[in-house]
Parts: structure tokens; sequence; C-alpha cells
């Protein structure tokens, strides 16, 4: 299977030090501010949350390709909490919310896919330490 690639830098202290990250063709910004308040640039847990919409987007894809049909498209978007325990900060909950247009697909078979592809899809599989909430919705 592939290997892909992430790099990130960090320079000076947690408060008033900054960052940035890099992968393919994005390279951003990220600062305490940016993480754990209100300021520009991104976050690990922003990052998170757009590889696991989209790997279950592209999961409950292949998933419903699998019974013969053709999804026309599977929109998801992913709330990534970060909350606090013992150790420290730590992904809490991870809020998955997805509208599906495919025609031809039963709202029973539809809520069985969208439950496997949220079990199933290897970022689901990377964060389970986290509660996975998911609202899934069959468009017509």
């Amino acid at each position: 299977m592939s290997v892909r690639t992430a790099k990130s830098q960090w320079n000076g202290t947690l408060k008033d030090g900054k960052g940035t990250m890099n992968f393919s063709n994005y390279s951003g910004p990220y600062t305490f501010k940016s993480r754990f308040e209100e300021g520009s640039g991104t976050n690990p847990e922003e990052l998170v949350g757009a590889a696991h919409s989209g790997c279950y987007s592209m999961f409950l894809a292949a998933l419903i390709a699998g019974e013969g049909l053709n999804p026309e498209s599977v929109e998801t978007t992913a709330r990534v909490h970060l909350g606090k325990d013992e150790t420290g900060p730590v992904v809490t909950t991870i809020e998955l919310e997805c509208q599906v247009k495919c025609s031809g697909l039963s709202q029973e078979k539809f809520e069985e896919l969208s439950l496997a592809a949220k079990q199933k899809c290897p970022i689901s599989r990377l964060v389970a330490a986290a509660d996975i909430k998911l609202s899934a919705t069959l468009l017509s």
C-alpha cells in the first residue's frame, strides 16, 4: 500500500512560538492561538478532521458502489473536539455529519453502509480512542 509524508516544524515556546505544516500541495502556519484559542492558521485537529471526513466519504462511496449503485455525492463534515484529561490535551469526540445523494439506495441499506464506513474507514480505526458520533442523511 502507499506511504504518505507530512512534515512540520515548530520554533519557540508553546505559547509564543509558531510553526508550519507541509504536505502535498499545502503549506500553512499554525500557532498556539490557532490550536487552543481563535487565531489564523491551521492546527493538527483540523487536519485530522479533513483526513477523517475525506476518508469516511471515500469509504462510504466504495461501499455504496459495492452494492452496484453509483453515488452522485457523499459530503462529510468532521468536527474534532479537543478536550483535556489527566495527561493533557486529548481529542475526545469527532462528530461526522454526512449527506449522500444516490438513486436506488434504500434508507435501510444506507444506514447499514453508513455505520460500516464509520467503523471501518482507516482514519476511524486510527482515531478509535475518540468517541466518534455519526449523523448521516440520505437525500432524495
